[in-house]
């Protein structure tokens, strides 16, 4: 089993910027893509930034430019750095690791608060 513990939450205020981390720990398996998203109240949960194993990236049209998620392999921790925030950024943020050995599977956080003040 994958543990993914998350950090970097917070309260700011619109312009400001965070930095979301996402660690893993436990059973080693082969990672196909990671990624982060996001749940608003009352919304769905969407896509904001993924990462392939081959390092490819795609965004939510409405955080490119703005956000960058990036990896330290040696930390096995994936990053989701957020400029500019701005006041619909808030939600709970989440990230998932899709696993395809020794069995596909997708792990996910326990998801951390991300607040933007206008």
């Amino acid at each position: 089993q994958v543990q993914l513990v998350e950090s970097g939450g917070g309260l700011v205020q619109a312009g400001g910027s965070l930095r979301l981390s996402c660690a893993a720990s436990g059973s080693i398996c082969s990672i196909n893509s990671m990624g982060w998203y996001r749940q608003a109240p009352g919304k769905q949960r969407e896509l904001v930034a993924a990462m392939s194993i081959s390092g490819s990236t795609n965004y939510l049209d409405s955080v490119k430019d703005r956000f960058t998620i990036s990896r330290d392999n040696a930390k096995n921790t994936v990053y989701l750095q957020m400029n500019s925030l701005k006041p619909e950024d808030t939600a709970v943020y989440y990230c998932k690791f899709s696993c395809g050995w020794p069995k596909r599977a997708d792990y996910w956080g326990q998801g951390t608060q991300v607040t933007a003040s206008a």
